[in-house]
């Protein structure tokens, strides 16, 4: 077997970035926390669309002069002309015509509004369902590779797809982005993108296993690397062709998908990472101590004399 680049020699590298990232996500999760939507924490949202870019700060003052403190408000849109404004209550009718006046005397342009109010019920419903949905797609994906190859292969690929959902969720926190129900929906996709890579990897490595038997360490990497190799540029390929369409969604796919986009993006690049240099990095890990296990074991047997 032939490779170009030894994948696993710089294993501890991989690792040593990834857990740099994991530690800045789970700082930025602490401190800062997630910048949730409102599909999650219940209240009303109200985006108000004008026709030109509008002022951050005087929307703001403007909401102030209608009494409401500390406006939770920030603005949308490619040209930064929606005025976002969420409450974590329901919002009147009456409330909603004061604002779309008071914004339409500051800018000299009447918005058009959007509504959108979720109950403190529905909220908390739609929270627990995500939240089952990524448990079991865990699952299931933990199932079906432990049966398709070995229990070694699921821990890694778990481990991995935990890895890109977290530094996704990481990103969101640090860039304090808003989670909503499409982000949930972006965290499925990658899941789905990433195992399927992976998958694909640890077949070739399966195959290559069962044509060599490799009984040392050199071997067993040389056996991983090869397999990497032979597998590179149908990853790169894949990836590439799937981050395509996700910058198409960023930019032609309108405000509503804007963070699905965004997601989906790093969430492809932390998936393609992890399929590339942590997934096999950790399976081999794994396969060289229950190999030395092994060996250990046949030795301690007791010799039949004939």
């Amino acid at each position: 077997m032939t490779y170009k680049f030894d994948f696993v020699k710089k294993r501890k590298i991989y690792f040593l970035i990834s857990g740099i990232l994991i530690l800045i996500a789970i700082g930025s999760l602490v401190i800062q926390g997630l910048n949730l939507g409102i599909d999650f924490v219940s209240g009303t949202r109200l985006d108000l669309q004008f026709t030109k870019q509008v002022d951050l700060e005087k929307a703001r003052d403007a909401l102030k002069d209608l009494g409401y403190e500390q406006p939770n408000v920030r603005l949308g849109g490619d040209q930064n002309n929606i005025v976002i404004f969420r409450l974590d209550r329901k919002i009147e009718k009456k409330e909603v015509d004061q604002i779309s006046q008071k914004l339409t005397e500051m800018f000299q342009n009447k918005p058009t509004v959007q509504e959108q109010t979720v109950d403190p019920i529905v909220g908390k419903e739609i929270a627990k369902n995500a939240f089952y949905a990524l448990l079991i797609a865990s699952v299931g994906i933990v199932i079906y590779i432990a049966f398709r190859f070995e229990y070694r292969f699921a821990i890694a690929a778990i481990l991995t797809l935990a890895h890109d959902a977290f530094l996704t969720v990481g990103l969101f926190s640090v860039l304090q982005l808003e989670v909503d129900l499409t982000f949930v929906a972006a965290i499925l996709t990658i899941v789905g993108y990433s195992i399927n890579d992976t998958i694909v990897i640890f077949d070739r490595i399966r195959e290559n296993m069962d044509r060599s038997q490799p009984k040392t360490w050199d071997e067993l990497v040389q056996l991983v690397n090869a397999s990497i190799s032979q597998t590179l540029v149908r990853s790169i390929n894949t990836v590439l062709t799937v981050l395509f369409g996700a910058v198409a969604l960023m930019f032609l796919g309108g405000e509503s998908i804007r963070n699905f986009s965004l997601a989906l993006f790093f969430g492809l690049i932390f998936g393609a990472y992890s399929s590339i240099f942590l997934a096999s990095q950790i399976w081999i890990g794994f396969k060289w101590k229950a190999m030395q296990k092994e060996k250990e074991d046949r030795s301690r047997e007791p010799v039949v004399a004939e």
